[in-house]
């Protein structure tokens, strides 16, 4: 069964830094596109940064130049580098990604998300 599990949360001031990892684990024959996610209470979640297998990268305007997305295919894991972090990037962060495991079709599978809190 395939599974994504993230790790890398916690509490930072403004201006710091984090890196969230998140982890394929699982009977997988390939990854396709791995984007992270956030969500505060009772909001809908929005797109943070996409990052395709060919290591194309989108991110939110809100987040460009200070957050960067990368993956490692051997590892099955994508992260998000959060520089220059603000009160406003405070959220549960979760990973996404389409994933083919062995028997099957690309499916889309979700991380159970990790707690970012950037203090002032």
């Amino acid at each position: 069964q395939v599974q994504l599990v993230e790790s890398g949360g916690g509490l930072v001031q403004a201006g710091g830094s984090l890196r969230l990892s998140c982890a394929a684990s699982g009977r997988i024959f390939s990854i396709g596109t791995m984007r992270w996610y956030r969500q505060t209470p009772g909001k809908q979640r929005e797109l943070v940064a996409s990052i395709t297998s060919g290591t194309s990268t989108t991110y939110a305007e809100s987040v460009k130049g200070r957050f960067t997305i990368s993956r490692d295919n051997a590892k099955g894991t994508v992260y998000l580098q959060m520089s220059s972090l603000k009160p406003d990037d405070t959220a549960a962060y979760y990973c996404n990604a389409n994933i083919r495991a062995y028997g099957s079709r690309y499916d889309d599978y979700w991380g159970q998300g990790t707690q970012v809190t950037v203090s002032s």
